[in-house]
């Protein structure tokens, strides 16, 4: 018998365990169906290439056929193991403009305001600043310091991120050293998940220091199988490991943290979902509940690439000069040089119109070439921005392939059912393309890629997007907050009909919000956790 038990080790559940366990007088089970954090690559940050095209810490999904992709079935990487995506992904810390959690609290969330949610956002974390820009202290109206999670300034180092900076403020935009301040909007250096030299995951900040305390258990390998359900109240999980089903109880709450794609499907295999689509695959119906794996969003991504004339501006050419072994046994050893450094250091939040009120694109740059998430390679040396549309209108879903709890789910992004989404990335591959002719970078680029340059007109920049645009990794909203009939939790994150079960993760999101998802869902792991103290004290 357990106080609580924890659904997947990701960011949230990481978040949970911690703030859970502090009492000596709870006990927390903690259940990861990946394995523990011990690749080097995990800490390295330029190991994030190795993680996204591996399936040892990654899930590795695929999407059904996207239809308005030319029918690509696009590829959905999602952590496994110990920190989940906060384990595998670029590191980047973006908490979203704050009309993003008003907008959740219009929509009728009490408590989500980005007032009520700003303390949280800086309980989380520990801002290191860099020193000849900033007071010396981390410590701000927007920033926190002494928290689990380690977030240092960037600086964009890299003499490819500092050109990008440059280039973007040439063309015409402000340069903001800030994106989590007072204003997103502008071209600058992104702050970073980052100690020292290496990745400071979720496991890694609030995981890793608790684990000896004797409250806690923390099982990996533990896959489940379903919650346990009797008379419209969760009393625990059945789990598998290593072939065998165990099931625990759970005497305050079950807590449901396996993040967009699995919190939904593995909801669905316990029996709470559309009747009518359990039915389908012969699973009892413990509770109708229709929303259960709908409102899917994500961040759809296409990229501009050139070649470069100066191979010292790619992060393939300083790999090709220092040579892979050393680099690694460099930093290893040493925790410095090019190992250390993250491949996104720097970005912009711009504005396709002027007459938006917040940015509705985020660009990304790379020192690389990303074809198909860096798993193909391409001759020679080559720099990226990558464009995302930060608000899609687009909604799809996720659902049960089968009642097998061991085969993955179908993922429907529906990406571009929206005409407007695609209307934006057409207008921030102009913007893209404005940057890469300034002054600044027309001194080290070559020509632009050939996946992209010819298309010029905006019917032709329309059809390299259907065929070439990817995730950037933000799904969320399988499992909403809100009051409609589609609503799968309230506001204090409770799966409505259901007694103590509550979903606590990046698919509770009821609108995307305009950045990385990382941050916001450590934030909301944080408030839950207040929440779940003052509700079972």
């Amino acid at each position: 018998m357990y106080d609580y038990i924890i659904v997947g080790a990701g960011s949230a559940g990481c978040v949970l365990a911690n703030r859970l366990s502090a009492d000596p007088k709870t006990k927390v089970l903690l259940l990861e169906a990946g394995k523990k954090d011990t690749s080097p690559f995990i800490r390295m940050p330029t190991g994030v290439g190795q993680l996204l095209s591996g399936t040892t810490y990654n899930w590795s999904f695929d999407t059904a056929p996207e239809p308005h992709l030319e029918n690509r079935r696009l590829f959905w990487p999602r952590g496994k193991g110990l920190g989940g995506s906060s384990s595998i992904n670029g590191m980047i810390y973006i908490r979203g403009h704050a009309q993003d959690f008003d907008r959740w609290r219009q929509l009728g969330n009490e408590g989500w305001s980005f007032d009520e949610v700003l303390p949280y956002f800086k309980k989380s974390m520990n801002q290191e600043r860099i020193q000849d820009t900033h007071q010396n202290s981390g410590e701000d109206e927007f920033h926190g310091v002494g928290g689990p999670l380690n977030v240092k300034d960037g600086g964009a180092a890299l003499p490819s991120h500092k050109l990008f900076i440059e280039a973007g403020v040439e063309a015409g935009y402000a340069y903001n050293d800030d994106f989590n301040g007072a204003d997103q909007e502008g071209v600058g250096p992104y702050q970073l998940t980052k100690v020292g030299g290496q990745r400071c995951s979720a496991a890694h900040g609030y995981l890793k220091p608790v684990l000896e305390r004797p409250n806690l258990t923390v099982a990996t390998g533990a896959r489940l199988l379903k919650v346990l359900i009797e008379d419209k109240k969760a009393t625990g999980v059945e789990y598998d490991h290593d072939g065998k089903a165990i099931q625990v109880s759970a005497s305050k709450a079950v807590l449901m943290c396996a993040g967009a794609v699995q919190s939904p499907q593995l909801l669905q295999l316990s029996g709470v979902g559309d009747e009518s689509e359990l039915a389908e695959h012969k699973i009892e119906c413990k509770h109708h509940l229709p929303g259960v794996g709908k409102n899917l969003q994500d961040h759809l991504d296409v990229i501009i690439q050139h070649y470069v004339t100066d191979p010292e501006m790619s992060l393939a050419g300083k790999i090709k000069k220092y040579k892979l072994p050393f680099i690694l046994l460099n930093y290893l050893m040493f925790k410095k040089g090019i190992g250390a450094d993250n491949p996104l250091e720097s970005g912009a939040f711009l504005k396709t119109r002027p007459d938006l009120e917040v940015p509705d694109i985020q660009l990304h740059f790379i020192p690389a070439f990303m074809i198909d998430h860096g798993r193909v390679p391409v001759k020679g040396e080559g720099i990226s921005i990558h464009v995302c549309q930060l608000r899609p209108e687009s909604r799809g879903e996720v659902t049960l392939a089968s009642n097998d709890p061991f085969s993955d789910p179908v993922i429907k992004a529906n990406y571009l059912e929206a005409e407007q989404d695609l209307d934006v990335l057409v207008e921030g591959v102009k913007v893209a393309r404005k940057i890469f002719n300034t002054s600044a970078f027309q001194k080290v680029v070559g020509l632009e890629h050939e996946s992209s340059r010819d298309a010029q007109t905006d019917d032709q920049i329309k059809d390299f997007v259907r065929k070439n645009a990817e995730t950037i990794y933000h799904p969320v909203g399988t499992c909403k907050m809100g009051h409609d009939d589609m609503a799968v939790v309230d506001a204090r994150l409770r799966v409505r009909g259901i007694e103590n079960l509550r979903v606590i993760d990046a698919s509770v999101m009821p609108t995307l919000v305009g950045g990385n998802t990382n941050a916001p869902t450590i934030m909301i792991a944080e408030k839950a956790a207040d929440m779940l103290i003052a509700d079972y004290q």
